[in-house]
């Protein structure tokens, strides 16, 4: 896609992450391109890239739509993470260097210090807040290298997203002690514990699992429509 079709691309995963639609609403490519100013035909080819990365869902005759949420499918997205992720972060601390080491320090130092939820607006995560979690999950496997792994776990991450936006404001969610998960994970890289930095990861992505349950935004095996 040319670079302007990407910036859609961008805009829109932004918007869908943020929760400006909710799961199941209907994308329509007129509306959307008026308002991020650029043609319907870059709206569908922005649409159906990201139907390809899983954060979209399109339906013949009906249209694309903000991918709904299914326990099932959030069950095996995090399966497929913590797998996959284990393999990227034991190559990562096989690979890094000092420079790495000290740019994740760096990295989690800046999301130790942004706050997760902002005093006006507590029902919802600061999108700051997220956006130095993603740099330092993606910083924690850069070094393994491997281009598919990595755009596999950013993939995987955006598909995650969803469900953790939408269970922000559940118990589970508010008293969840994040920044304990982040501190022990950095401890197991910086130390080479590739073993327990896998074992981290997975009770990391299976908690997120466990706050979307309580929050009641998934019955069972049924989609939510």
């Amino acid at each position: 896609m040319a670079e302007a079709g990407m910036q859609v691309v961008d805009q829109i995963r932004s918007a869908i992450l943020g929760g400006q639609w909710p799961p199941g609403e209907r994308l329509p490519p007129a509306a959307m391109a008026a308002q991020f100013g650029t043609s319907s035909t870059v709206v569908r080819e922005a649409l159906t890239k990201l139907n390809g990365d899983g954060l979209v869902a399109f339906e013949r005759n009906r249209g694309f739509f903000v991918r709904r949420l299914d326990l099932q499918e959030l069950r095996d997205i995090t399966e497929l993470r913590c797998v996959s992720e284990a393999l990227a972060a034991r190559l990562a601390v096989e690979r890094g260097d000092l420079q790495w080491e000290s740019e994740l320090i760096a990295a989690h130092h800046q999301l130790s210090r942004t706050p997760r939820r902002l005093p006006d607006a507590p029902e919802s995560i600061n999108a700051e807040w997220t956006a130095m979690h993603r740099a330092f999950h993606a910083k924690l496997l850069e070094p393994c290298a491997s281009v598919h792994m990595l755009r596999l776990a950013d993939n995987l991450a955006d598909s995650t997203e969803l469900y953790r936006r939408w269970a922000a404001t559940s118990d589970a969610a508010v008293h969840r002690d994040v920044e304990r998960e982040h501190a022990d994970i950095l401890e197991a890289a910086l130390g080479r514990e590739a073993g327990r930095l896998g074992t981290l990861l997975r009770a990391h992505y299976e908690t997120t699992v466990d706050v979307v349950l309580e929050a009641g935004l998934v019955h069972g095996e049924a989609a939510v429509r």
